[in-house]
């Protein structure tokens, strides 16, 4: 049963883009990113001002919800804000075919959730742009997570010079040229500039 009651007081919703986010926003302003494929539904890259176009958001995004029934899209935003006086929310399409009634579908956020299918065409694009790239980022994963970690030995095959930016070992740091065990919210931005800079 999905219940509203638990995402009121998610922490996601007071989250706020770090440096690591800031910092790719700085290499798609400089014309160095294509595609941003993440397993976070946070939506902090688009809150850092990433161009929601280079997101795939492979798990989902808490910023949307849609009917299950009738499939209309809402802003999860607008949903929250009214949350007190409508604590389950329904959809209110008016849908002709039954007088201009509304759906009264329930609404889920568009959260990818165990045993769901993620979004439609989200690993399509991404190995689409992996198999153009010229270099892949891996950054704070622990690559255990299919079909998303099926990615990097993707690029592996294309040729495709893989960095794996994480704390911990991962499966596929054999197949990186690169790999860098340090803070993210340092390194990147470390990374981001020497990248820039060439």
């Amino acid at each position: 049963i999905y219940s509203w009651r638990w995402q009121k007081e998610s922490p996601v919703w007071n989250a706020q883009p770090g440096t690591a986010h800031k910092s790719l926003v700085k290499l798609e302003k400089a014309g160095m990113l294509d595609l941003i494929a993440t397993q976070n539904f946070d939506a902090l890259h688009e809150k850092a001002g990433n161009s929601p176009d280079i997101v795939v958001n492979l798990h989902g995004s808490i910023g949307t919800s849609h009917c299950m029934s009738c499939h209309a899209s809402y802003n999860t935003a607008d949903i929250m804000r009214n949350l007190d006086a409508h604590p389950d929310p329904h959809c209110r399409r008016a849908l002709p075919y039954r007088g201009n009634m509304p759906c009264n579908g329930l609404i889920k956020t568009d959260v990818v959730y165990f045993g769901e299918a993620l979004p439609e065409g989200a690993m399509e694009r991404s190995a689409q742009a992996i198999m153009h790239a010229s270099e892949l980022w891996v950054i704070g994963s622990t690559l255990e997570v299919f079909p998303a970690a099926s990615l990097v030995p993707l690029a592996a095959r294309a040729g495709v010079p893989i960095t794996i930016m994480n704390l911990g070992a991962t499966q596929y740091d054999y197949l990186a040229e690169r790999i860098i065990r340090e803070d993210i919210a340092k390194a990147l931005p470390k990374l981001v500039d020497e990248t820039i800079a060439k």
